[in-house]
C-alpha cells in the first residue's frame, strides 16, 4: 500500500469531517464523514468554491484566505452553514494550511454543534419543566386546601339561611366562584390517574384530534395531512396523547383566528428519525409529528417561556394548554418543541419507538 493510499484509507475512515481545499478556496476532496454531514456526495461538490456553503457569512472566507496567506491554523466556533438542500447546520470548525511540492491547500475539520446544542436545550427544557412542575403542584396543593374550607363554610351558611334571603345568592357565588378555582387547581396538578401504555396508531390519534379541530373550526381553517404510513404503533396513553395534541393544535387554531391571514392553514406532518437523543436518552428512532400553522407566531419574549403555566400571549388566554400538553408528552418518554421560522410556527412532537 502507497502512502497516498494510506493517507485515503485514514481519511475515508476518520468520523471527523473532512474538507481539502486548493489556493483558491476550491473543494477537492471530502471524505464520507464529510458527504454525510453535508448531505451531498463529493461528485457534486468537488470543484465548486466553499463559499456555496457559507454563502449568509462572509467571516470563514475570508479567514480561509487570511489562513492560507499567512500559513497559519485558525478555528471558528458555531459557524452557520448552508447545505445545498438549503437546509442549515452549525458547526465548529478548524482550517489548517497545507504546503505540498505543487501547490498551498488547506484542510478544513469540522464537528457538527446542532446536535450538541439541542441536547444542551432540552436538558435545560426538561429540567426547567420538572422544576416548574413541582413547585405548581406544591402551590396547588396548598392553594386547595383552604378552598375546601371556603366551600364547606358557604354551604353551612347557606343552610342557615331562608330560600328568600337575599344572602343566599353570595353564599352560592362564593360555592360556584371555589368551584371554578377548585377546577382551575386540577388543572394545574394534571392528570390525576396514571397512564395506560398500550399499542398506539398514531394517525388515528391524529385524525380523531384533526376532526374535532375541523368540526370546532367549521372548515375555516384548513387541514393539511402529511403522514408516514410505515410509522408502527407507539406504546402510548390514547387518551393522554389526545389531549396533548389536542391543545398544541387548539393553540394553532386560536392563534390563526387572532390573524389576519387569508387562506389559514394547519399542517400535520408525520416521519420516523433515527438516532435522535431527548434529554440524555439516545434513541434508536423516533415518530417526529410537526404541527404548523401559518399564523402571526409567537412573540420572541415569550418563545422561551410558553411551556410555563398561566404564560400566554394572548389576553384571553389561559396558560394551562402548552404545560398540560408537555406534561403529557413527557409521561411518554418525549419532548416537545417550538419554533417561528419564515411565517410559520412548528411545534414539534418526538416520541419514542423503542421504549
Amino acid at each position: 500500500m502507497t502512502d497516498n493510499q494510506l493517507h485515503h484509507l485514514l481519511l475515508d475512515n476518520l468520523s471527523t469531517a473532512v474538507l481539502l481545499l486548493n489556493d483558491g478556496l476550491e473543494i477537492c476532496y471530502l471524505n464520507p464523514a464529510a458527504e454525510n454531514l453535508l448531505a451531498v456526495s463529493a461528485i457534486r461538490l468537488c470543484g465548486n468554491t466553499v463559499d456555496i456553503l457559507f454563502t449568509e457569512d462572509e467571516t470563514p472566507l475570508s479567514s480561509m484566505r487570511e489562513a492560507l496567506d499567512s500559513n497559519h491554523p485558525f478555528t471558528q466556533r458555531q459557524a452557520p452553514m448552508v447545505l445545498p438542500d438549503h437546509s442549515h447546520i452549525t458547526v465548529d470548525f478548524t482550517a489548517t494550511p497545507v504546503q505540498t511540492p505543487s501547490a498551498r491547500m488547506l484542510v478544513v475539520e469540522m464537528q457538527p454543534m446542532d446536535r450538541l446544542m439541542r441536547i444542551n436545550r432540552e436538558e435545560a427544557l426538561i429540567t426547567t419543566h420538572d422544576t416548574t412542575r413541582n413547585l405548581v403542584r406544591g402551590l396547588a396543593h396548598e392553594i386547595k386546601n383552604p378552598l375546601g374550607g371556603i366551600r364547606g363554610a358557604a354551604q353551612l351558611l347557606a343552610e342557615d339561611l331562608d330560600d328568600n334571603s337575599e344572602l343566599k345568592e353570595y353564599t352560592e357565588i362564593i360555592s360556584a366562584e371555589t368551584d371554578r378555582l377548585c377546577s382551575l387547581v386540577d388543572r394545574l396538578l394534571g392528570p390525576n390517574t396514571m397512564p395506560k401504555f398500550l399499542p398506539v396508531n398514531i394517525h388515528e390519534v391524529l385524525e380523531h384530534v384533526a376532526t374535532l379541530a375541523e368540526a370546532e373550526t367549521r372548515g375555516s381553517i384548513t387541514i393539511r395531512r402529511n403522514y408516514d404510513p410505515s410509522i408502527p404503533e407507539i406504546q402510548g396513553d390514547r387518551g393522554q396523547l389526545i389531549q396533548a395534541l389536542l391543545n398544541v393544535i387548539r393553540n394553532a387554531i386560536q392563534a390563526l383566528q387572532h390573524s389576519k391571514q387569508k387562506r389559514p392553514t394547519i399542517k400535520l406532518i408525520t416521519r420516523i428519525q433515527r438516532h435522535f437523543t431527548i434529554g440524555k436518552v439516545h434513541h434508536k428512532v423516533i415518530c417526529r409529528i410537526d404541527i404548523i400553522d401559518n399564523g402571526p407566531g409567537i412573540p420572541e419574549h415569550l418563545l422561551d417561556r410558553i411551556f410555563f403555566p398561566m404564560i400566554s400571549g394572548r389576553a384571553d388566554g389561559s396558560g394551562l394548554g402548552l404545560p398540560i400538553a408537555q406534561a403529557a408528552i413527557n409521561l411518554h418518554h418525549g419532548l416537545i418543541e417550538c419554533e417561528n421560522e419564515k411565517g410559520e410556527t412548528r411545534f414539534t412532537i418526538y416520541l419514542p419507538l423503542d421504549t
